[in-house]
């Protein structure tokens, strides 16, 4: 019997259309719920950056939106999208707007309930979290979901993928073209020298991962921008056919219901792994926030999804559109990147992304040591968490020398064990929620 085809089976039923309808579809509803709080409310949002925090919390709320983006702007936002344009074509871009839409709706949930029922460590250090959302918030006697969450969280928070991608990219691009051979010793250095960096950060607790993340988040956004604009100014003859090719193609209604649906459910379901909206992670990070206002953290919670699922992502698609490098056999995706940024920037291309890559990978990994230590904290009590950071580590650097198979499919069922208890506490808070931003809104 093989184990091994059995956890990656299950793990394409669970991380399929279940996980897909539990997070998107959850976040239509919650979107039609709120009254369309994203599109209604996001001047608010903006503005609610600037104001001043006055509640318990060890970081603000700009540090803890940078902090959330950091950890999903990442290699999904490149390869993810290069995947949806080689299943979906241009129109599945389309679609990851609309979910970048629906996942805002699910992030003000999350954030204003890790406002409205924070808790306390061991140390009596304030705390966010869905694990804290559903003991302190609906019950005592559903801790077993928060211990699920904890306990998912401790596996789906390990940067197996991105630790080994960035190796692949690093030997592919900078290693492989210099003649020196990418075996093992040579993936064992660069996996250390990735441990090395991700020490330095993690290490210094969730003060210096914010302080990290602040600076690098509008480095690193700004820089692909930057990238991005250039390579659409050099060839602005061809933008107009990219939003063709992206409109018509989300709605291919010469191909039938079917054919479109599969566009959309593909560009959905990418947007939904990169943004994490309802996985439990933003509601970890916004409740270390100082504020006091929970649904003023729900709107700054709320600008993450479209500006990693939105803004991000779109800067991907444009190039790699523009290229027309996506019609491949099988499913590929950085290499898809790579060789698309490389015809449009010749010479310079494909390392010019592969810097915004690295960025992007270490960028993940300093956020989610956090959300992994935080679960530590609450199922062995905060003297332990130190213990997490160090096996962290350890795995990042395993990761570059190892083929990971099975333990990607784990490392994504553990996911949907983090979203499942997650969004059962949001349907249930949901109306709680309604009430305090309707009286939050009539005040302001």
């Amino acid at each position: 019997m093989d184990i091994g085809y059995w956890i990656q089976h299950i793990t394409d039923i669970v991380c399929g259309y279940p996980l897909f309808i539990l997070l998107i579809g959850g976040g239509l509803f919650l979107f039609i719920y709120s009254g369309a709080i994203p599109l209604r409310r996001f001047g608010m949002a903006l503005n609610s950056l600037r104001m001043k925090h006055r509640g318990e919390g060890s970081v603000s709320s700009f540090q803890a939106l940078m902090t959330t983006i950091s950890s999903t702007v990442g290699m999904g936002n490149i390869a993810g999208v290069a995947i949806a344009l080689c299943v979906g074509g241009p129109g599945a871009i389309f679609w990851m707007w609309v979910s970048a839409i629906l996942g805002m709706a699910t992030k003000f949930f999350e954030g204003t309930l890790s406002i409205m029922y924070k808790g306390k460590d061991g140390n009596g250090v304030a705390q966010g979290g869905p694990m804290h959302v559903i003991v302190n918030g609906i019950s005592p006697r559903l801790k077993p979901l928060a211990i699920l969450f904890s306990a998912a969280t401790l596996v789906g928070c390990l940067v197996l993928m991105q630790a080994n991608q960035l190796t692949d990219s690093i030997c592919q691009v900078c290693i492989a073209p210099l003649g020196i051979a990418t075996g093992f010793t040579t993936r064992l250095i660069i996996g250390l020298a990735i441990g090395g960096i991700v020490s330095y950060v993690v290490f210094g607790g969730l003060t210096r991962i914010t302080a990290v993340a602040t600076r690098i988040v509008p480095f690193m956004v700004g820089f692909y921008f930057l990238m991005v604009f250039g390579i659409i100014i050099a060839y602005a003859d061809r933008l107009p056919a990219v939003v063709e090719a992206i409109i018509k193609g989300a709605f291919c209604w010469e191909a039938g219901f079917g054919a479109m649906a599969g566009v959309a459910i593909t560009g959905a379901r990418r947007a939904m792994f990169v943004n994490e909206a309802g996985v439990g992670t933003a509601g970890m990070m916004h409740g270390a926030s100082m504020n006091a206002e929970p649904v003023r953290e729900g709107l700054v919670a709320m600008l993450g999804p479209i500006i990693d699922s939105g803004f991000v992502c779109t800067l991907s698609a444009i190039p790699m559109i523009m290229a027309g490098l996506y019609n491949v056999d099988g499913v590929q995706g950085l290499s898809i990147a790579l060789n698309s940024f490389d015809a449009l920037i010749p010479y310079a291309g494909k390392y010019l992304l592969e810097f915004v890559v690295t960025i992007f990978a270490f960028s993940t990994m300093f956020s989610y040591s956090w959300y992994g230590t935080m679960a530590t904290s609450y199922l062995f009590g905060p003297q332990h968490a130190q213990k997490y950071r160090y096996f962290y580590v350890a795995t990042t650097i395993a990761a570059s020398v190892v083929s990971l198979g099975v333990t990607v499919s784990i490392i994504d069922l553990a996911f949907a064990f983090m979203a499942l208890p997650n969004m059962i506490a949001i349907f249930i808070l949901a109306p709680k929620v309604k009430r305090e931003a309707r009286a939050y809104f009539k005040a302001h």
